[in-house]
């Protein structure tokens, strides 16, 4: 008996690929840096960033100080249009995303998230219209862990006090976070509702997972 989904966020919920993005490449062109340059400055510390023990605003002064172009205005400039960026990533959400939750909500499931996430996209999150609809957040940046360490599936389920064969879990694909679920006992499904074939979009389709192709094709699986 099913009595707990768990959302991933990006490309999930919400998609970054509706709205114009705002990465390293236009960060670096913001900073009158050059991008390869920023880059090599800026990838290296997702792992720590995705961790939480580097924030998005210490990471930039050190990349900005870095390159001999540091300014308050200039940090403040960028860290506002990044963390716009993502706010925006709220308004372009699937039609289908909030009737979806509701009707989770309605049939008296319990509704978790998990989602690999940066610091000034945790805070985002926590201010959204979805927020209020989870009953369990676990946010890699807050818990020192990432998917797919099973860890964060664990502490998740707890905080439900579910079973792993009494949950579905929902995601993308990235991160092999399918691939834990189903491990840790999981019904894990593939959303693909927000996929973009021959995009930049990290994650494609994975043909050893049951797709969804709407948000209210959740309700099928319960």
């Amino acid at each position: 008996m099913i009595q707990a989904v768990i959302f991933d966020m990006f490309e999930t919920l919400i998609t970054h690929y509706h709205t114009p993005l705002y990465f390293g490449a236009q960060m670096a062109k913001d900073a009158g840096i050059p991008e390869d340059k920023f880059q090599s400055l800026w990838r290296p510390t997702e792992y720590e960033r995705t961790i939480g023990k580097l924030t998005f605003e210490k990471t930039l002064e050190s990349i900005l100080r870095e390159n001999n172009c540091y300014s308050e205005a200039l940090l403040k400039k960028i860290v506002d249009k990044r963390v716009a960026a993502k706010e925006e990533c709220f308004r372009y959400l699937h039609p289908e995303i909030i009737p979806m939750l509701t009707a989770l909500k309605e049939k008296g499931l319990l509704i978790g998230l998990i989602s690999n996430c940066f610091s000034e996209e945790a805070d985002v999150i926590r201010r959204s219209e979805l927020f209020t609809y989870f009953d369990a957040v676990y946010l890699s940046c807050e818990q020192g862990i990432q998917k797919p360490e099973e860890e964060i599936f664990k502490r998740c389920l707890e905080s439900l006090s579910v079973k792993a064969e009494n949950c579905v879990y929902i995601g993308d694909g990235g991160s092999s976070e399918l691939e834990a679920a189903r491990k840790l006992g999981m019904k894990a499904v593939q959303a693909v509702w927000y996929l973009q074939e021959g995009t930049t979009q990290p994650s494609k389709r994975k043909h050893d997972f049951f797709q969804l192709e709407r948000p209210l094709d959740v309700l099928n699986l319960l």
